[in-house]
């Protein structure tokens, strides 16, 4: 049985299934990687000064900022598998104003010690970016996926 979506607001139908949501969980088919391309790092050293905006690979808009960047655990950048072995290289920023969440709080396979988390996508294109982890003291931050987003300069 699959379990049923309840967070309110991310489906269109009563009853609809994680199923749908897969694709969020599958690697980026657009990654640099599979197109050949080099990109700007979020956490390339030489943007953090200026703030440079970063933004969704997919449609351009705007997510957070290198001013965000935010360590972690001692680091600012990580490298994880979710149970399904699926690899993601995440950064770690404040706030990341241009993404939206889906779905519940969750404590499973968190990658974060006393942290929950939920998805976060795209405010404009839904594409999943990464995830928001949050403390029970009410702090939290945002596990985003490098090779989705870009560094826009000015």
């Amino acid at each position: 049985m699959k379990p049923t979506l309840v967070a309110a607001g991310c489906c269109d139908h009563p009853g609809q299934t994680l199923h749908r949501l897969q694709h969020l969980f599958r690697p980026d088919p657009q990654s640099k990687k599979s197109r050949g391309e080099s990109s700007p790092a979020p956490h390339d050293k030489t943007s953090v000064s200026t703030g440079e905006g970063i933004v969704c690979r997919q449609c351009l808009h705007g997510i957070t900022s290198t001013a965000e960047r935010q360590a972690i655990n001692g680091a600012h950048a990580h490298t994880f598998a979710n149970p399904e072995g699926i690899v993601f290289e995440i950064a770690c920023y404040r706030h990341a104003w241009g993404c939206v969440y889906v779905g519940p709080h969750s404590p499973q396979f968190t990658w974060f010690a006393g942290t929950v988390w939920r998805i976060a996508v795209c405010a404009n294109c839904q594409v999943h970016l990464g995830w928001r982890f949050s403390a029970a003291d009410g702090s939290f931050f945002h596990g985003l996926i490098t090779d989705r987003l870009i560094v826009r300069e000015g």
